[in-house]
């Protein structure tokens, strides 16, 4: 806007209704809008550890499983009868060990009058501590055959949303088998972003950090609605891409009714909290000089104020520095007005529904 002549008030001429407003601060909260996409929380492969016939499968393809849940059942029998044939020679071998404590009982009894020579005493010594080993050795054993045992039960070690599953009842599974199935957590989810190098810094110079979280992020769907829940960041990239001078920013979402999946694309909008002073663009003029408001002075007349000023928001001048709150800015009737001469001052009527 650049600045009029101004109006010289002459003789007994009545001084010129202007109103204003009392410059105050107000939300003045940059938009940022990136293009996201979503990512699951968690995803993991179901895998058989051990080799059998696919006995059982206990869930439906795309429902819900709870951590710790039973999905697949191979094929138990063989492996119950290694247990049942490790558990026998455990058994024996505390037999064993126990006839071989009681013989080094009896001959360091026997040592001791000199009954017995020393040769047989190491000799029996010996034995037991061999039979304590060959104890040990096949208790490893039975906990070995246990664990395949206990693999034969194929459970989900995350709550989430199960896939397809890729073998049926009846096909031979073993460790070197692809993935029996997926189970996803999809609730919370995550969405990632490509977040400018500048912003960036911005953002850390305002003290925005994954510690102090005053960025809530919201998204728009694909069909232009808005997502009904507000995420959080919780994971900032260490690097920057070279590519694309940008770093990968995480936000988590609640999405308890599945509208997001991984991969898709949504809009994400990042608002960073800021007040500050602002004006209407109506009352900012400029000259030569730069930008200047007229003020309502204490006695009534109108002052010239030099400002500085930042970006334009929603109708309004931020204001960066020349004025202070409180001060009275002419915003109608500037044409009128002239600094140093006498106005008919009235503060604005807010408009209806403002």
């Amino acid at each position: 806007v650049i600045a009029p002549a101004f109006a010289q008030s002459g003789g007994g001429r009545p001084a010129p209704a202007v109103t204003y407003i009392e410059v105050d601060t107000r939300d003045v909260t940059p938009q940022f809008e990136y293009p996201g996409r979503a990512e699951a929380l968690e995803t993991v492969q179901l895998r058989a550890r051990v080799e059998g016939f696919l006995q059982e499968r206990t869930f439906r393809e795309g429902a819900d499983v709870k951590d710790g849940e039973t999905l697949f059942m191979i094929e138990r029998a063989p492996y119950e009868v290694i247990v049942d044939q490790r558990s026998a020679e455990v058994a024996a071998a505390e037999a064993t060990l126990v006839n071989a404590a009681a013989d080094y009982k009896r001959k360091a009894a026997l040592a001791k009058r000199n009954d017995v020579s020393q040769a047989s005493l190491d000799q029996s010594r010996a034995d037991l501590e061999s039979a304590r080993a060959a104890v040990l050795r096949l208790k490893a054993s039975l906990r070995a055959a246990q664990l395949d045992l206990d693999y034969t039960t194929i459970k989900s070690p995350i709550g989430g949303t199960t896939g397809v599953a890729r073998y049926s009842v009846g096909n031979l599974v073993g460790p070197s088998s692809d993935p029996l199935a997926t189970v996803t957590t999809i609730d919370p989810i995550h969405v990632n972003i490509q977040v400018s190098e500048k912003q960036l810094i911005d953002a850390r110079r305002r003290g925005i950090d994954l510690d102090n979280p005053t960025v809530a992020p919201s998204l728009l769907l694909s069909d232009g609605s808005a997502y009904p829940f507000e995420g959080v960041f919780d994971f900032l990239a260490p690097t920057v891409d070279r590519g694309t001078d940008t770093v990968t920013a995480r936000a988590t979402f609640p999405n308890p009714e599945k509208l997001l999946l991984p991969g898709q694309f949504v809009t994400v909008i990042v608002r960073q909290p800021e007040r500050a002073l602002a004006v209407p663009q109506a009352s900012v003029q400029q000259d030569a000089k730069g930008y200047f408001v007229l003020l309502v002075g204490t006695d009534d007349t109108a002052e010239l104020r030099r400002i500085s000023v930042g970006r334009q928001i929603r109708g309004d001048w931020v204001v960066l520095d020349g004025l202070a709150g409180g001060e009275r800015v002419i915003v109608d009737g500037i044409q009128k007005a002239a600094p140093g001469a006498k106005v008919n001052a009235s503060p604005r009527t807010p408009a209806k529904g403002s």
